[in-house]
């Protein structure tokens, strides 16, 4: 307990440190509640009378924070600023559900089996808000890690009838040949989104929601160490993107607009950017407020949808559709390097995930994602690098190049038409409009 002014007490999150750890902790499920009226002093709910605290609405709706594992005590890094951001999306009833005694184990595996009893734990508390007069669709519980799965086991006690579950890159150890009943699963609730980031380390492989985003593929998160040699950011890194990913989209500091697609590769290699099915939205935006495409999404089951971020906050890119009709004489291979310039700025773009395939009259799409939105753009380069540093420089020319902003839909199409380029060296446009009939 600490002060909260006028001789009021505040109920923070459990504190702990490796000493508990070491030594193991039991279960323990503390409720903290945090309104608009207290965003920074949580009031610690009675399990078994949740009215006895005044602050605490039925009639609002709520959303429950869930952790993870927590192997060294701590309380998350992250935990205040969602419960503030959530705060801003509309009048609710933010609650904590801290579980870190139970989740503070040195033995992965311990924590895993305490994640069915605080289920049952919280379970309960919502049927006595039921009872209370809540609506269970106006629930709304957000799983981290292991939490997202604590969350399935929550929702699927209250068979489904739970509004809403966010799954934060599911935990993958001990999870990944399970059962759907024995992880988040998309019958869970009545609407289950999930955001995957590290699929081939903590995080779960697969699809478990009516909507799946998959950041960067949703494995290895660009600016995320590679060797073991970074410490413990090397385990964390690309596990705890989905939290911070999160907090953006929550914040509007960042927009991130999923694809639907059957693969990341097939996304990069711009096969996946059309959004029709979704009109008149564009295609999901990663967040809070997916209502514009829910309906869709329960009609569609299960959806699969890609992004790419850069390594920083905002961490969005900007994605153009790049559409080439080339005319040369020969076959060429190559890596398309493109640059935006305005003014004295530019932003470059390395198409490199295959060698791309250039030949008489064939129309090629690409996607062109730049770290930086450079507006207005002045100019155009461009290069196709194939590699070749003996014998003639052979010419490719391009009887039409057009820059479709896909998130952008309010900007203008930039074309430019027949273009010689040199393989290897570099040629610069102006962009024109373009032609209507094109």
């Amino acid at each position: 307990l600490i002060s909260c002014g006028e001789g009021e007490s505040c109920d923070n999150f459990t504190d702990l440190n490796l000493s508990h750890c070491f030594m193991g902790t039991s279960l323990y499920v503390r409720l903290l509640l945090y309104t608009r009226s207290n965003l920074d002093c949580g009031r610690e709910l009675h399990h078994h009378r949740p009215a006895s605290q005044p602050l605490f609405n039925l009639t609002r709706p709520t959303a429950f924070v869930i952790h993870g594992y927590r192997p060294t005590g701590a309380p998350p890094i992250w935990v205040d600023h969602l419960v503030h951001l959530l705060a801003e999306q509309r009048d609710m009833n933010v609650v904590v559900v801290d579980w870190n005694k139970g989740a503070a184990n040195l033995n992965y595996f311990t924590a895993v089996s305490y994640t069915r009893e605080a289920a049952y734990n919280l379970t309960g508390f919502l049927v006595t808000m039921q009872e209370g007069g809540a609506s269970l669709s106006s629930v709304h519980l957000i799983g981290v890690s292991l939490g997202a799965h604590l969350a399935g086991f929550v929702g699927a006690n209250l068979k489904g009838k739970i509004g809403r579950i966010t799954g934060l890159d599911p935990a993958g150890p001990m999870f990944t040949s399970a059962t759907a009943e024995e992880r988040l699963d998309p019958s869970d609730a009545m609407f289950v989104d999930v955001l995957h980031t590290d699929m081939n380390s903590f995080g779960l492989q697969g699809a478990h929601g009516h909507i799946d985003f998959y950041a960067n593929g949703g494995a290895d998160q660009p600016g995320c160490p590679k060797t073991i040699f970074a410490g413990k950011s090397y385990f964390v890194c690309d596990h705890q993107r989905s939290v911070f990913l999160y907090l953006c989209a929550l914040n509007r500091t960042c927009s991130l607009t999923g694809y639907p697609c059957s693969s990341y590769s097939d996304f990069l290699e711009g096969r996946c950017l059309q959004c029709e099915t979704f009109k008149p939205a564009s295609c999901p935006v990663l967040g809070y407020d997916l209502s514009q495409w829910r309906e869709t999404l329960l009609r569609l089951r299960q959806t699969r949808v890609f992004f790419s971020t850069t390594a920083a906050l905002p961490y969005r890119k900007l994605n153009y559709r790049v559409d080439l009709v080339t005319w040369n004489q020969y076959l060429r291979w190559g890596v398309v390097y493109i640059r935006l310039h305005s003014g004295r700025n530019f932003t470059e773009v390395r198409i490199d995930h295959k060698r791309l395939r250039f030949e008489q009259y064939t129309s090629t799409r690409l996607l062109a994602q730049f770290d930086e939105d450079l507006q207005p753009v002045h100019k155009i380069s461009m290069r196709i690098n194939t590699g070749n540093v003996i014998g003639p420089r052979y010419k490719i020319r391009l009887l039409r190049i057009r820059f479709t902003p896909l998130e952008r839909p309010e900007r203008p199409l930039m074309c430019r038409y027949d273009i010689i380029l040199e393989e290897n060296m570099e040629v610069a446009f102006r962009p024109l409009p373009c032609s209507s009939h094109l």
